[in-house]
């Protein structure tokens, strides 16, 4: 009787291993693909795996989305937490400037990542209002936190008053996304990092207020 439990340890720990390998797939496999062109039998096949073990853990390819989603959003949390809550103490400036430097490594690390994100947000926005909420409601929390920094930086003085904090922090967000797509596509010709300082210094420039309050 005493080996009953180990062996359940192990299987629930086999199948915890399994149900990662299934979303690391998933996420590589929707980020190239899309969800509409990706099919349970792709995935299969890509984690090597029988239709019908993959359906044990996901009865549809919705359900896998939706958890894939989740996983890469906790992903995202832990990447980012640390880097904020040290930054707290900081200036707008300094904690924006942390903020932003952590998406750039974060996506230059997991490109895979964003461009699921985006991919989807392009995708569900007409064909899947399950999957489009859920992609919604991760990308407002990470906005909400950048218009977080802007309204912070708008009190201090460091950031113009005139600036729309829930737009320029949307804006600033899908402007990470986006050009992690446009690099994807022209990436044999063209570097990601100075894409991305380009966008930093047109952020810097049109947000910030200049020394004599202009």
């Amino acid at each position: 009787m005493a080996k009953v439990p180990a062996q359940r340890e192990i299987k629930q720990e086999r199948a915890a291993r399994t149900r990662v390998e299934i979303l690391e797939a998933a996420i590589t496999l929707f980020a190239r693909r899309g969800f509409l062109a990706t099919t349970m039998a792709d995935l299969s096949r890509a984690i090597r795996m029988t239709p019908g073990a993959l359906y044990w853990h996901f009865p549809t390819k919705e359900d896998l989305l939706l958890a894939a989603i989740e996983e890469l959003h906790q992903r995202c949390l832990r990447a980012f937490e640390g880097p904020l809550r040290e930054a707290r103490a900081q200036s707008a400036r300094a904690q924006l400037q942390v903020f932003t430097e952590r998406i750039h490594e974060f996506l230059r690390a997991h490109r895979e990542y964003g461009i699921f994100f985006a991919m989807l947000a392009a995708e569900a926005a007409d064909s899947n209002d399950r999957v489009a909420d859920a992609i919604r409601e991760k990308l407002s929390l990470y906005a909400k936190v950048l218009e977080g920094l802007i309204r912070y930086g708008q009190k201090t003085g460091e950031l113009r008053e005139d600036l729309d904090a829930m737009h320029a922090s949307h804006s600033l967000f899908g402007g990470f996304l986006g050009v992690l797509v446009h690099h994807n596509l022209f990436r044999a010709t063209m570097d990601y990092d100075p894409l991305v300082t380009a966008l930093q210094s047109l952020v810097t420039a049109g947000a910030w207020r200049t020394p004599s309050g202009g």
